[in-house]
């Protein structure tokens, strides 16, 4: 594992040091891991629905907007590993 510097303004600080307390995190360095994975998980979200977009003016044009929907929830369930039942 690497390790890596951070400069943090003192007020930014103090608001993740109260959210570490108030959802029990045992770390800052847990804290911090865990907003960055999420935080690549959402971009990861994003590009993908603007692909599934771009794709959708590309689907069958007598598929309603329901049925595509269908298709792109389940294209980025399957994605993000993610169970539909």
């Amino acid at each position: 594992m690497k390790s890596i510097s951070l400069k943090i303004d003192n007020t930014f600080l103090e608001d993740i040091n109260k959210t570490i307390k108030q959802n029990r995190y045992s770390t800052r360095t847990e804290f911090i891991r865990e907003a960055i994975r999420d935080k690549i998980k959402q971009l990861e979200k994003e590009k993908a629905i603007r692909k599934l977009a771009f794709l959708k003016g590309s689907l069958n044009p007598k598929m309603s907007d329901d049925e595509a929907g269908k298709i792109a929830i389940k294209e980025i369930a399957k994605r993000f590993d993610l169970s539909l039942d």
